[in-house]
């Protein structure tokens, strides 16, 4: 917000990690707390238990 004439106007997609911590950060910032994903489940779903949780592809 500071520096304005520095960034063209436009829609920015953001990497999915980095989207997800966003995301975490607002919750926390609601008083919301995530559990953390389990080894058991992440094995299940095969994913890394620090994410990111979405294909590179998915939008919301």
């Amino acid at each position: 917000f500071t520096k304005k004439s520095q960034y063209p106007i436009g829609v920015y997609i953001l990497p999915k990690k980095l989207d997800e911590e966003v995301a975490a950060a607002h919750l926390e910032h609601l008083g919301v707390r995530l559990s953390k994903m389990t080894s058991e489940q992440a094995n299940y779903l095969d994913l890394n238990t620090a994410g990111p949780f979405k294909p590179e592809h998915y939008r919301y």
